[in-house]
């Protein structure tokens, strides 16, 4: 045995007596996540062996990842990874803003339509740029863009729309896709948190994520799958795909990869922009970009989750409908979460809005108390935050359509807990057990 297979023998033997034994079977009244990490063994042999490479940024286990995410999604091209979430948003939006795009190319002051009712980093990347958000209602109980509204919410500057997938919900993607196709306009699908997901769009059913323009997903560890901190971003688009993988790599031309000289055998011999002809194409940029690479470690952890992966999916849909039938009789005083038509969603969480007479901040504090930790639907509404002040204050920058009365009321009303694949059902049982105990039932 060499020394590599010595020190991996000693990493199984490590996560035995240091992670399974601490895993305290479950009780009630013990604290109960609204998500954690799901992992054994194959994580941390594949993070040893990454790190005793000490190639450290991207490498053999990112390529693998790449390819082997683009095969479950049942996508041609390689998905590039990125090392968070909020920086596959910033990948995917900076994207549709490439010169090579022509007409259809977002500009300073152009619109892209999306909601206030999510996380921020979906539109943050809209407002870094000088484009203007422009703000929808949702629904309940599918918390989702209000697809009614999305005429109301066309200009002649409109270029874009950039929504997420609530809580792993798909939303309304035939509509919204159809809007999209009538007016040309380009489709980001935020599917940060619903990796797995499914909707049945003209008889075909597809994961989200795939079925706009580009797509985006988050590895932090709340999410349905982690490598830590890392995302990626994916397209079915070859010119797309060319231009993100420019953006997240410096906004470079050349296309090597790390480590590799004169990938293409053209290295000194082309000419850009106003360069010398035959100047290093490793250091022609032919986009203003960044360097967003993540690690091959983060990279070695998310290969192992994801061959786990389709089990956690099947997990978090089981977790969700047992929460739900347990909550069936409460629906008279709690507004509970409904699936969007033609999808199967893959559920980050499960949403519960509450009706006149129940105290939403009660409940919380009260499923609190007894060791249930609870989230609200993230910003609530994002135009309430202070980092709206400013804008607030000169009404420049963004838009409203509508009072967005229903996303005011979701910011004061709604609240949402865990169906992460490590819960059990007691741990789902007690929390639904919990919540009848402070409505009295």
């Amino acid at each position: 045995m060499n020394t590599k297979e010595q020190i991996l023998k000693l990493v199984k033997q490590y996560y035995k007596e240091n992670h399974i034994k601490k895993e305290k079977e479950y009780e009630t009244g013990d604290r109960i996540t609204y998500a954690a990490r799901v992992y054994d063994e194959e994580e941390m042999l594949n993070l040893v062996d990454s790190s005793l490479e000490f190639w450290l940024t991207s490498g053999r286990y990112c390529d693998q990842f790449e390819h082997d995410m683009a095969k479950y999604l049942n996508i041609k091209l390689p998905v590039l990874l990125v090392n968070s979430g909020s920086s596959a948003n910033l990948v995917a939006f900076m994207t549709l803003t490439a010169p090579e795009l022509g007409d259809r190319a977002i500009k300073r002051g152009d619109e892209v339509i999306t909601v206030a009712c999510g996380f921020p980093t979906t539109v943050t990347p809209i407002i870094n740029y000088g484009a203007v958000p422009v703000f929808v209602d949702v629904t309940i109980p599918q918390y989702n863009i209000d697809v009614s509204m999305l005429e109301q919410a066309l200009s002649p500057k409109t270029k874009a729309v950039m929504i997420a997938h609530t809580i792993g919900n798909p939303f309304d993607l035939q509509a919204v896709k159809d809007f999209c196709d009538k007016h040309n306009l380009w489709l980001i699908e935020d599917n940060c948190d619903a990796l797995g997901s499914t909707y049945t769009i003209n008889g075909e059913k597809k994961f989200t994520g795939t079925i706009g323009d580009i797509g985006t997903s988050s590895f932090y560890p709340p999410h349905h799958m982690t490598m830590g901190e890392g995302g990626a971003v994916y397209t079915r688009n070859p010119i797309l795909y060319r231009i993100a993988k420019s953006m997240r790599d410096w906004g470079r031309d050349c296309i090597c990869p790390s480590g590799v000289d004169n990938f293409c055998g053209h290295r000194f011999d082309g000419q850009y922009g106003e360069l010398p002809k035959g100047y290093d194409h490793k250091y022609t940029y032919s986009h203003f970009g960044y360097n967003l690479k993540v690690t091959d470690m983060q990279a070695a952890v998310g290969v192992a989750q994801l061959k786990k992966f389709p089990s956690f999916v099947e997990k978090r849909k089981h977790n969700w409908q047992r929460l739900r039938s347990n909550l069936e009789c409460v629906s008279n005083k709690l507004i509970l979460p409904e699936a969007c038509p033609n999808s199967d969603p893959s559920w980050f969480g499960f949403l519960i809005t509450c009706k006149e007479g129940v105290s939403c901040s009660e409940l919380t504090k009260y499923l609190e108390s007894k060791n249930i930790q609870t989230r609200k639907l993230f910003a609530g509404n994002l135009i309430k935050h202070p980092c709206f002040d400013e804008m607030r204050k000169t009404g420049i920058g963004y838009r409203v359509i509508g009072d967005l009365s229903v996303t005011n009321h979701i910011m004061e009303n709604t609240f949402w807990v865990g169906v992460y694949p490590g819960m059990t059902d007691k741990m789902i049982d007690d929390m639904a057990k919990t919540i009848k105990a402070f409505l009295k039932l």
